[in-house]
This record gives C-alpha cells, sequence and structure tokens, in this order.
C-alpha cells in the first residue's frame, strides 16, 4: 500500500513538472557547528557562560535561511532577506563563514552549464562564474523520509572551500606549536534528493542528481529543506545576475584571500604601533 501511495506521488509530480511553465520554490534552513575552544587564547578553556556567549553573537551566521527558485533547467538559490543585527563597530551585515562576504545570489543553468555568483565584498560587487562539470556522484541504494518526498542518499567528494573558514582547526596538543591553523583539504558532501521532484538541482553549488536535493551535509554544515511549493501562484523571476565585476571562481578566490591578508597585518602593525592603512583590490 505504501508504495502504491509513493507512486501515485510520484506520478502526480511527473505530471506538475511536464507543464510549461513549471516552476517551484524550495525553503532551506542552513547550520554551522564550530569548535569555540578555537575562540580561547593560550590553551585556556573556555567557560560554558562564554561559549554560550559566543554562540549568541555569532547565531546570525551560523543558522540561515535560504530560498531556492527553480524551473526545469535553471535555479536562483539566496539568503532570505532579513535584517541582521548590527555588528560590533558598525551596523548591517558582518562578515560571514563562506568568505566574508555579503550573502550573494547564485544562479544556475543546468542545460546550458551556466553557473555565476553574484556577491559583494567589503563594498565591492562580484560576478563570479564557474566551472559547471558534471559532479561525481555516488549514488546509494539507502532512502529516508523527508517531509512528504522519498529521498535516496548519494555522496562526493571534492576539494574544500578555501574561504569557508569553518572548515579550519587549530594544532592540537600533540601538534607542532609553531604550526598555523590547519586547512581542511578535501571533504565528503552527503546528499539527500527526491526523484518525485525530477530536476537536476539543489542548494548552492549542488546539482547533477536525478531529483531535486532536499538535503546536504558539507563538513561542518547541514543545508535541510523545511518547505516545498510547486507552481507557487507568484512566480519568481529566474534569470542570471548581470552586475558585479566579472571573475573567476579562481581569481575571486585569490582576491579575498590577498585582502584578508593584508587586514590581518594591518591588524598586527596597529597592534605594534605601525601603519593603519589598508590596501586596495
Amino acid at each position: 500500500m505504501k508504495s502504491i501511495f509513493t507512486f501515485i506521488l510520484a506520478f502526480a509530480s511527473f505530471v506538475t513538472i511536464a507543464q510549461q511553465d513549471f516552476q517551484g520554490k524550495a525553503t532551506y534552513m542552513s547550520k554551522t557547528s564550530i569548535d569555540l575552544n578555537n575562540f580561547a587564547r593560550g590553551g585556556e578553556q573556555l567557560s560554558e557562560a562564554r561559549k554560550k556567549q559566543i554562540q549568541e553573537r555569532m547565531k546570525s551566521q551560523l543558522e540561515k535561511t535560504f530560498i531556492l527558485d527553480f524551473d526545469k533547467t535553471s535555479s536562483l538559490y539566496k539568503e532570505d532577506a532579513k535584517l541582521d543585527a548590527p555588528t560590533t563597530g558598525g551596523g548591517g551585515r558582518g562578515p560571514r563563514f563562506g568568505g566574508f562576504s555579503t550573502g550573494g545570489t547564485k544562479y544556475k543553468n543546468t542545460k546550458d552549464k551556466v553557473a555565476l555568483e553574484s556577491t559583494e565584498f567589503f563594498g565591492k560587487k562580484f560576478l563570479i562564474s564557474d566551472e559547471m562539470e558534471q559532479p561525481q556522484w555516488e549514488l546509494g541504494a539507502e532512502t529516508k523520509q523527508i517531509g512528504n518526498y522519498l529521498c535516496y542518499k548519494a555522496t562526493l567528494v571534492k576539494d574544500a572551500n578555501p574561504l569557508d573558514f569553518s572548515n579550519f582547526r587549530r594544532p592540537g596538543n600533540n601538534d607542532d606549536k609553531k604550526e598555523e591553523e590547519k586547512e581542511v583539504k578535501q571533504i565528503v558532501v552527503t546528499a539527500w534528493y527526491t526523484p518525485q521532484i525530477p530536476v537536476s538541482t539543489g542548494p548552492g553549488e549542488y546539482w547533477g542528481l536525478p531529483g531535486l536535493i532536499l538535503e546536504i551535509s558539507e563538513g561542518n554544515t547541514t543545508i535541510l529543506c523545511t518547505e516545498i511549493v510547486l507552481n507557487p501562484s507568484e512566480k519568481a523571476s529566474i534569470e542570471a545576475p548581470t552586475k558585479g565585476k566579472k571573475i573567476t571562481r579562481e581569481k575571486y578566490t585569490e582576491t579575498v584571500t590577498k585582502k584578508m591578508e593584508e587586514l590581518r597585518q594591518n591588524f598586527q602593525n596597529r597592534g605594534r604601533g605601525g601603519n593603519r592603512g589598508g590596501g586596495r583590490f
């Protein structure tokens, strides 16, 4: 009886998506965990009260809501618009773990193999292009239910995002004390996708599975779909972004890394009474 019900749901989804003007809207919750001991100095242990204080300050950066608008071949993924609490030293949005930038918009077109991200870093707008090579997913037979949808497991090994600072760790007691923070080089990504919505897209950069991705576990971050609306009454405009300085992902990573190093050097110089100026892009 359960298999018959699943078949009916899947058939209904196929009929819906076969419509010429098909569109869907998915809401995702993202949560990132971090090792709060990385904020301790000199190997000291943080008190529970101090950990709670840090967690409250970083909650808006570690827990987010995203919206994915999609049709048969293209999608737009962006953070749900809301006002962030003012950060220390100024108002507005603070630095983010995914590259110290404001929340951007990710566009994917799986038919034309076009991937663009419109984002802002230190007041400068960028239009970042990505290579859209077919992800090498390993499909599994394991299943689980997410909401009304039967999902299948898939895994992928990929290079870690060098700008995602949640993938860094400090040396432990048995590590070389002269060693800087260690970067995780590769991570295993676990996806759960549903063939009941046969579109090859998902949250963030992820795509390439025979169904909408409803959950992603990547390093210290989990992204889970909490709501899906097929053919919403208000259609979204799913178009590629055009504003910002055009740049490749590799070049953007170099630019941000260089800028963050300048900021680190300037911070150290201020501590020594040196130059307070900052570099430009």
